[in-house]
């Protein structure tokens, strides 16, 4: 396990740089927003140090989005040096996606050698489900590129046996835990394994280390959330998809049990008020999908908030048998269903069977290497994790991310052993490397043949020639025994190589699809129909083939995307609130984010989400209310007639009696360039109140 420091740089190295850079980089200043959510928290952090603290959604304080501020500092930092653009908080997540194909390389490099090192940072380089979300805002590269930097801790620790090092990496999963939650805690029986196996000191000492590591970590963990938590709700903005204003509630419920269990939607429990009446803030009707059904990291479980998507298509729930979206049905083999295959799974046949290989050498009463404890650190990240995906009842197909580095790891290091097992006349284990590369070759056909109608049969035919081919050749030259050594060695070096370049075309074409066909910020994935809900589906289903979605993307999935502002914006609608504002601090309210953000980015002014991200969350009550109107706080409500919950809650109703309509033909545009996302025919007729103390 040695970090020999070498100043040599690997050429090879710096073209899987370039290669992950383009993959995650291309094309980003394309995105004008980004995901719209997120994007507005950057700008309302921007203008206050209390709005930067707490990540609040808008400028006015009002309630934060729904993941903790790590990530979004980091964001906002750079918008504050570029601007508030799309590609300025896109870059963090981007540079994070090179870095961590970087450090997978340092990972491996020491145990495993430089051929490994380079191969398990192509294969990183080469996840489509990682290169699709590293061109979003949504956290989850920072959040991979994190651990990553925590396993770096905790191998130095190893090598060194040094307890700061120890300290340091659970202390970074901590900061992990305040980019994205409990998912950080997905690699923590790989981090206590390799610790127990691989610390060198007494068992007392051992644990005793271990037990203040994991201090440390919980520390860091819930330093933010307890601060947060025991500030006055007057005194803060309240707690995004929260049901309690409590983010260890959010924590341990809507982004933590309930991503396993999947019950009861947002925070794991029913949104209903007391009674199982709506809560507060679903007033004013169904505002969700003003801007085209956006939705974040945080995308509800709520079945009317997917009735009226933008273009008939971004708010939809997936159909038929694509599970929970597009999921596919929780069991043992889900990571290997269509709907998830194609975005993480390509090499995972061939890494289980290469982490076999590496433990084989294992015997009971001999001490283990530094490659049978490292392999066993990513089989420990590795298995636990797709233990959860196969059951969880409520996560996105980008969640997946979270496999690429042991995947890669193990593709890396065991397709070396495989091939020297193949090279070395290893007995039996010979055999394994060809047989890998033909079942592995089939299972790729298995993902690709369903896309046929998009890709053609181009792709599947080289796939499938170089496989078989190459699987062929291997085992030939186990059966023959060729004489020459040197020309058998060179026929088997060249055929392992183009066994392992056949493996990865389909896999980087894969991940180019987000460059080629228009990616999506809200809801990222990979394939060639990556435009829409859909993402990855085959044939067409839930979105545009490819000779649709060049001209579509822009409209379909990112309609924030350059030129596509006016789109968001009501333009009428935001003179005459501007016009007719007397100092009230929220140009208006609305019921929820969608409708909001699009006003926040563009004019930095706040705006009302009242009930949170999708309307749901019960932050106001009808005094409450009454005292901000009183305290001419707003004035303006814009609502959607037609939309769901409408006319069910104590504030709608206090709304719809005390409000009065302002004619439409004083704010609303009457062409479709201003218009604020088509609502009209789609939630129904906007409306606008006003409300005076």
């Amino acid at each position: 396990m040695g970090f020999k420091a070498k100043r040599s740089i690997d050429p090879l190295l710096i073209g899987i740089t370039l290669l992950a850079a383009c993959l995650n980089m291309y094309g980003i200043w394309k995105d004008q927003y980004a995901n719209a959510y997120y994007t507005s928290a950057v700008t309302s952090m921007l203008q206050s140090f209390h709005n930067f603290f707490f990540a609040s959604f808008d400028p006015g304080g009002f309630v934060t989005v729904d993941k903790p501020p790590v990530a979004f500092w980091i964001q906002t930092l750079f918008a504050s040096m570029f601007g508030v653009h799309g590609w300025s908080v896109i870059l963090p997540q981007a540079l994070a996606g090179v870095g961590s194909v970087l450090l997978i390389y340092v990972l491996i490099k020491p145990s495993f050698g430089k051929t490994a090192a380079r191969l398990a940072a192509l294969v990183a380089a080469c996840t489509p489900i990682a290169a699709a979300v590293s061109r979003t805002n949504n956290v989850d590269s920072l959040l991979v590129f994190t651990l990553l930097a925590a396993t770096w801790m905790l191998f130095k620790a190893v090598k060194t046996q040094k307890w700061i090092w120890s300290i340091s990496a659970f202390a970074m999963i901590g900061v992990g835990f305040n980019i994205k939650m409990l998912q950080a805690y997905m690699v923590l029986p790989a981090f206590y394994l390799f610790y127990l196996l691989a610390f060198k000191v007494n068992w007392k000492k051992k644990l005793g280390l271990l037990a203040v590591s994991t201090a440390a970590l919980l520390i860091v963990s819930l330093s933010w959330p307890l601060i947060v938590d025991s500030i006055p709700a007057a005194n803060r903005p309240y707690i995004g998809s929260s049901q309690t204003n409590s983010v260890l509630e959010l924590a341990f419920g809507y982004n933590g049990i309930a991503r396993l269990t999947g019950q009861g939607g947002p925070g794991g429990g029913n949104k209903a008020g007391a009674g199982g009446a709506p809560p507060a803030s679903q007033q004013l009707s169904g505002q969700s999908q003003a801007n085209g059904g956006q939705m974040p990291d945080g995308v509800r479980e709520m079945p009317q908030l997917f009735e009226h998507g933008q273009n008939g298509n971004r708010g939809q729930m997936p159909a038929g048998g694509g599970g929970m979206f597009n999921t596919g049905t929780a069991g043992p083999f889900r990571l290997f269903q269509s709907q998830l295959s194609g975005q993480i799974s390509w090499l995972l046949p061939l890494a289980l069977l290469g982490a076999i290989g590496l433990l084989m050498g294992m015997r009971r009463k001999q001490p283990l290497t530094d490659k049978h404890k490292e392999s066993l650190f990513w089989l420990a990240w590795l298995i636990p994790g797709m233990g959860f995906f196969s059951v969880a009842g409520f996560f996105h197909q980008y969640y997946l991310i979270m496999l690429a580095p042991p995947i890669a790891a193990l593709m890396g290091a065991g397709w070396v052993e495989l091939a020297n097992f193949n090279r070395n006349h290893a007995g039996w284990k010979q055999w394994l490397l060809p047989v890998g590369l033909l079942g592995t070759t089939a299972f790729e056909l298995y993902i690709l043949l369903p896309y046929k109608a998009q890709i053609g049969l181009g792709l599947p035919i080289v796939v499938g020639v170089i496989g078989s081919v190459v699987s062929l050749i291997l085992c030939l030259l186990i059966v023959t025994r060729l004489s020459q050594v040197k020309l058998r060695t060179k026929i088997q070096s060249t055929a392992v190589l183009a066994g392992l370049l056949g493996l990865l075309v389909a896999p980087l074409f894969w991940s180019a699809t987000p460059i080629i066909y228009g990616g999506n910020s809200m809801l990222p994935a990979a394939g060639p129909t990556s435009s829409g809900v859909g993402m990855g589906m085959p044939n067409g289903e839930q979105g545009p083939r490819p000779s649709q979605a060049q001209d579509q993307s822009q409209d379909q999935t990112q309609p924030q995307m350059a030129g596509q502002s006016q789109e968001n914006v009501d333009t009428q609608l935001l003179a005459y609130l501007t016009t007719n504002n007397t100092g009230e601090k929220y140009l208006f309210a609305t019921t929820n984010a969608g409708t909001a953000e699009a006003y926040i980015i563009k004019t930095g002014k706040a705006v009302m989400a009242m009930g949170g991200f999708s309307g749901s969350d019960p932050i106001l009550t009808v005094d409450k209310l009454k005292q901000m109107v009183a305290n001419k706080e707003v004035k303006y409500f814009l609502s959607s007639s037609g939309g769901p919950g409408g006319g069910s809650s104590d504030v709608q109703a206090w709304i719809l009696q005390n409000g009065k309509v302002v004619p439409q033909t004083e704010w609303q545009s009457s062409t479709g360039n201003g218009t604020s996302q088509g609502d009209k025919g789609m939630n129904g007729s906007q409306i606008l109140y006003e409300i005076n103390p």
